[in-house]
């Protein structure tokens, strides 16, 4: 199993040990670094699927390993795998910076000042590195701003809700 892992880590490009892959989640520019290392190795794994050599496009021998139907369907799974991998990392490199980490009092105090100052909450998500919910969600626990007057709902997207539609049934 280790040279399984060795394998997947040189084909994503991972330096890694053998028990796992490490992933700085942190930063944009490594998620996109590994979005298109995940899109080499899943055009690597779909080529091996159609039995074609990756690196030379000519078919592969006749008899391989790779005409197993447990190899296909392990292979299969690679691809499934790379691509839900890339799609979490896409979505994650769309985050703003800060989104997971925990807030400084420093940070607490620049929220309080702008929000007091009247600063929209766009702009301070913005200036944070935090989504607006998340902005949102500090007012509220620091006690500025009350459920009510919420525009997000638990979510990522920031996307305002109707309270008064979340109340009623359907």
């Amino acid at each position: 199993m280790p040279q399984t892992r060795r394998l997947f880590a040189y084909l994503v490009g991972a330096q890694c040990p053998d028990n796992a892959i490490a992933v700085n989640h942190r930063s944009q520019s490594p998620w996109m670094g590994l979005v298109m290392q995940e899109q080499r190795a899943r055009k690597i794994l779909q080529a091996l699927v159609q039995g074609v050599d990756p690196t030379t496009g000519v078919e592969l021998e006749a008899g391989t390993v790779l005409q197993r139907a447990d190899v296909l369907r392990a292979l299969l799974a690679g691809v499934t795998a790379l691509e839900q991998v890339s799609a979490r990392a896409q979505r994650r490199a769309q985050l703003p910076d800060n989104v997971g980490r925990p807030w400084s009092a420093d940070e607490e105090r620049g929220l309080v000042t702008a929000f007091q100052s009247g600063d929209a909450l766009s702009d301070i998500a913005a200036k944070h590195g935090r989504t607006l919910r998340a902005i949102e969600a500090r007012l509220e626990r620091l006690g500025l701003l009350t459920a009510e007057q919420r525009t997000t709902n638990n979510s990522f997207t920031g996307a305002p809700t109707s309270r008064a539609s979340d109340s009623q049934p359907p």
